[in-house]
């Protein structure tokens, strides 16, 4: 195995190890009971994946995701998706909840591994997502309040939240 290939399984690892539970845990306490909530690994359509890279200008971390779809009854009543970007060197981990219209309705960040740029945890931050949707603007410093001190890591999760609003806004009908 070449070096790079370690590396990348070892990263990997550490990037997935516990974090299914965690964002599961966030998204059953974010409905509390009365909810049915169903994880599933969605497959990014490569031509959907490919478009949505090109016009963010940030790649997918891996060809799927894994979604938690939130069902009160028999109805869809939101659907979670959790996606990772890179801050400025590691990934930082996050979690969008969507309403059944695929506006945002809660931003959570699960794992930030940056020694800086950490205020893209607060929530009065992550707020500011919440009600978008794939017709709204996301330009960082003037929708988006941009962070000093984090100026990589709050446009990368800018981005990421877009990239994915974008993505359940073409794939709801399918959910």
């Amino acid at each position: 195995m070449t070096r790079f290939f370690i590396i990348y399984l070892l990263l990997f690892s550490a990037v997935n190890a516990g974090i299914k539970e965690e964002a599961e845990r966030t998204v059953k306490s974010f409905f509390g009971s009365g909810f049915k909530v169903e994880m599933i690994k969605f497959d990014i359509p490569n031509e959907i994946k490919t478009s949505l890279e090109n016009k963010y200008r940030q790649k997918f971390f891996r060809d799927n995701l894994y979604m938690w779809k939130i069902y009160r009854g028999d109805a869809l009543h939101a659907v979670a998706v959790m996606d990772n970007v890179y801050g400025k060197s590691l990934p930082i981990t996050f979690l969008v909840i969507f309403d059944s219209h695929a506006k945002v309705i809660n931003a959570e960040i699960i794992k930030y591994r940056e020694s800086y740029g950490g205020a893209v945890k607060e929530k009065s931050w992550l707020e500011q997502f919440f009600g978008k949707d794939a017709s709204s603007s996301f330009e960082l410093g003037k929708d988006i309040n941009s962070i000093s001190g984090a100026t990589i890591s709050a446009g990368s999760v800018t981005r990421g939240i877009a990239k994915l609003t974008e993505l359940i806004s073409i794939i709801k009908s399918d959910l």
